[in-house]
């Protein structure tokens, strides 16, 4: 995966790596070696056995570019991996070979590697979002009463501010990690059941084993066997799905304020980001192009995860290799939109004048439901709709402001004139007293969000994934 160019760059080499081949079969071997230790505490298999074992359950002793061909032959990755184990210890202890995956079986080992390296994808995603929250929730605050044009169906609308906006990009993203959060905690089990998911070859130690192995690879007590029953996991896929979308909704808002005849929103500069080959002017949303790239993709991918799930009695045939090859392009995109947004989110260019100009330039028409209610409290709603659709075909027809003509019309009709001071009919038309509501429910909507964002961002429940026997932490360091 990490070497496709046209993936990468819509990804973060973090994220590539935790998927990448050396590193899947790294999250295999802590599966074999943790079964080799917890067989040796139950007194299954010799102490020195397990030692062998778990010595050699590393990625870097073996050619994991062959292992890897050697499985599309073999129809199972754990197949040549297992074997290559036993051959390798076979060559300091010839009685240890002989208890290598010992009561395992292919769907145990790749399974709960893939739960591993889950654990470590969703540690990458979750500090991510965290920085994005935090910023998005500072952007709000600060912003509350900013005023911005609100459209609707792509059309200029109502006032709103700026702080209501961001909130709709950021209470969704608070919610997605909630849910992220709770979600994982469920699909994230060890996986092992043996040949049919009943551990029947480790007889009454099956269980005791299970809860070592679970003990040493930081998972949950282990409940039983998954080998067939997806839902969990999928669930979880599913999540990390809505969160792209909800992750689409910011980067499409975002690029659409960031085009330059709007210019009311800008991604950070930098070097070499967001350039073009033909046109120097040019700034384009970088962020956002991968963003809506991921929002593009991942529901393919999550279709494909709910299209596996009905696999046949105790294990699949097809399906559970089609879940498995879509699971790390799920994780690969989603990554790449997060962290491409936290960083434009962290260095957000916002442009207050800008907003204010095109709600200007609409020489009042923004107001004209403003208008309406208040002038319904005179003459009645009917009235003062159709009065203001009328004001409003003039302002289109004339180039006259809006303020002007109901102004013209609160003079003309004596019901009006008594009920609506004219300093009332300006302040309907100024954009500070028309984004209050939303300034309003700006902060109410903080006051929930802010403690529950700094919650979850405390709670990192994902901070200890890394593997300590995993090569690219070792090249890391």
């Amino acid at each position: 995966m990490s070497g496709f160019a046209f993936e990468g760059f819509l990804s973060t080499p973090q994220m590539l790596a935790v998927f990448g081949e050396a590193s899947v079969i790294q999250s295999m071997m802590d599966f074999e070696a943790a079964l080799a230790r917890a067989e040796a505490a139950v007194g299954l298999i010799p102490q020195a056995a397990a030692t062998a074992i778990a010595g050699v359950c590393r990625a870097e002793l073996y050619d994991v570019p062959a292992l890897v061909a050697a499985s599309g032959r073999a129809g199972s990755l754990a197949i040549p991996l297992v074997k290559r184990l036993t051959d390798t210890v076979a060559l300091f202890d010839a009685q240890a070979a002989q208890v290598v995956h010992w009561g395992g079986t292919s769907q145990d080992v790749i399974d709960t590697g893939m739960v591993l390296l889950t654990r470590r994808a969703l540690a990458l995603i979750d500090d991510d979002l965290s920085a994005l929250n935090a910023a998005l929730l500072a952007l709000a605050a600060q912003h509350a009463g900013t005023p911005v044009m609100g459209r609707t169906l792509m059309q200029p609308a109502s006032v709103v501010s700026f702080g209501f906006k961001v909130l709709e990009w950021a209470a969704p993203l608070v919610r997605c990690q909630q849910r992220l959060h709770a979600q994982a905690a469920r699909a994230l089990q060890l996986q092992f059941g043996g040949a049919v998911g009943t551990l029947a070859t480790l007889g009454e130690h099956g269980p005791a084993v299970a809860q070592h192995m679970a003990t040493q690879l930081g998972l949950p007590p282990w409940q039983g066997a998954w080998h067939t029953q997806r839902d969990d996991w999928v669930a979880l896929g599913c999540e990390l799905g809505v969160l792209v979308g909800a992750l689409g909704k910011f980067a499409r808002d975002l690029s659409l304020m960031s085009q330059g005849e709007i210019g009311e929103l800008a991604e950070p500069t930098g070097a070499g980001r967001g350039g073009s080959t033909a046109l120097p002017h040019k700034r384009n949303p970088v962020a956002s192009m991968v963003a809506l790239a991921a929002a593009q993709r991942t529901p393919h991918r999550v279709a494909a995860l709910l299209g596996a799930m009905g696999q046949e009695h105790e294990r699949g045939l097809g399906n559970w290799q089609a879940e498995l090859a879509e699971w790390a392009g799920l994780f690969i995109s989603a990554h790449g939109a997060v962290h491409a947004l936290a960083e434009a989110a962290a260095g957000l260019q916002v442009h207050p004048q800008r907003m204010r100009g095109h709600i200007e330039a609409l020489q009042g028409l923004v107001s004209a439901e403003g208008c309406t209610t208040r002038l319904a409290g005179a003459i009645g709603k009917p009235e003062a709709q159709r009065l203001l659709e009328q004001l409003s075909q003039q302002v289109m027809a004339e180039g006259r402001h809006l303020r002007e003509l109901v102004q013209q019309a609160v003079q003309a009709d004596a019901r009006l004139r008594e009920a609506v001071p004219a300093a009332e009919i300006d302040r309907l038309f100024d954009p500070d007293h028309a984004a209050q509501p939303a300034a309003r429910r700006t902060q109410e909507q903080l006051a929930r969000l802010q403690p529950l964002a700094a919650q979850l961002a405390a709670a990192r429940p994902f901070a200890d994934a890394a593997s300590p026997t995993d090569p690219t932490q070792q090249e890391q360091a």
